[in-house]
């Protein structure tokens, strides 16, 4: 598979010119704090002081998993299912706050275990009827998940805009997103398995075990590629080749909280100049994304103690990237509003 290559933002003249703007507008220095870098990072991005918004997208990708066999979350699979349907009913949290926030929602079936056929707002990407279940095979053949990916890069290629939020819908997907996470950063796996949607402390056990099941069957392979397709999900693997192909494209590329951050990690070691496109957009209360966000070096917009994913903390953050793009291209400068500047 060709996995798109990805140009670093770095521009020392751009930067240059970009702080200059940032620094004369009618403020003391550095007195917009995070929103400064942001609209640094953002002008980066887009190759220009001249920075917009326009048309932000959020790309929900839908897919079941084997490993809920293993009864590892405490809602049963065709929540799934249900969830899609109130994604295109428009009634999930994160339909409310994407509408609140003026993003366009797009919703991908990429492996849900039902026939949904033709319907409004809903794109058919599907490789299979779910993963399958990874403690006794790999959820992917190599080739299913190169298809999963290629699938996904293409939705994104369909957007419009120059902003994309990636969130997820997928029972059970914060066990793949947990192994993900141990084999891609080496942190100890009972320092990345969580509550999910709300296991106690036998039930968060019980998950770590079926973890260490699979990776005493499989052990860890070598290529990300092949990390992704034996211990990840349909929908993980999308989520990474979408942000491969929207930093591709120079989007800002807004990153959601665990499960949206596993496959980050994996989409990092495909090509690690993404990490230049991302605005992490909260901090998720999952056990293991604080860990997951020390491991990038990177810090998130908020801290809303959200562990909800479906790009919700996507949404939420919108405003901020807004923000940082109105200051910039509306914002008075010293000379054109007549302020007087620091004095020397």
């Amino acid at each position: 598979m060709l996995i798109p290559q990805i140009s670093p933002i770095a521009d020392a003249a751009l930067s240059a010119r970009l702080k200059a703007a940032i620094d004369n507008k009618t403020k003391p220095l550095g007195s917009l704090g995070r929103l400064e870098t942001l609209a640094l990072q953002i002008g980066l991005i887009q190759q220009t002081v001249d920075v917009t918004v326009e048309r932000p997208a959020m790309v929900i990708y839908a897919a079941d998993h084997g490993v809920t066999d293993e009864r590892i979350s405490l809602y049963p699979p065709c929540v799934t299912r249900q969830m899609v349907e109130n994604f295109l009913a428009g009634g999930a949290a994160s339909s409310v706050l994407a509408r609140q926030n003026g993003f366009e929602v797009h919703i991908v079936d990429g492996g849900v275990d039902h026939d949904f056929g033709a319907r409004p707002g809903l794109i058919d990407c599907k490789v299979r009827r779910g993963s399958r279940n990874f403690v006794n095979e790999p959820a992917m053949t190599r080739a299913e998940c190169e298809l999963a990916m290629q699938r996904a890069m293409t939705v994104v290629d369909g957007l419009a805009g120059n902003v994309v939020a990636f969130g997820e819908k997928g029972i059970g997907n914060t066990t793949p997103s947990a192994a993900l996470m141990h084999l891609m950063t080496g942190i100890p796996l009972a320092e990345c398995v969580g509550a999910g949607t709300g296991l106690n402390r036998d039930g968060i056990a019980h998950k770590q075990r079926v973890i260490e099941r699979a990776l005493a069957r499989h052990g860890t392979p070598q290529d990300p590629m092949d990390i992704m397709a034996t211990y990840g999900g349909i929908e993980i693997a999308m989520m990474a080749a979408g942000m491969i192909q929207a930093a591709r494209r120079r989007m800002v590329v807004l990153i959601d909280g665990f499960i949206a951050t596993s496959a980050l990690l994996v989409a990092l070691k495909l090509r690690p100049a993404l990490i230049d496109y991302c605005v992490f957009s909260h901090c998720s209360d999952e056990h293991g994304h604080t860990q997951m966000l020390r491991h990038l070096g990177v810090e998130p917009l908020l801290h809303l103690n959200l562990r909800l994913g479906e790009a919700t903390g996507c949404a939420l953050a919108m405003p901020y990237v807004h923000a940082a793009v109105n200051f910039l291209r509306q914002m008075a400068t010293f000379e054109a509003a007549a302020v007087s500047e620091a004095l020397a």
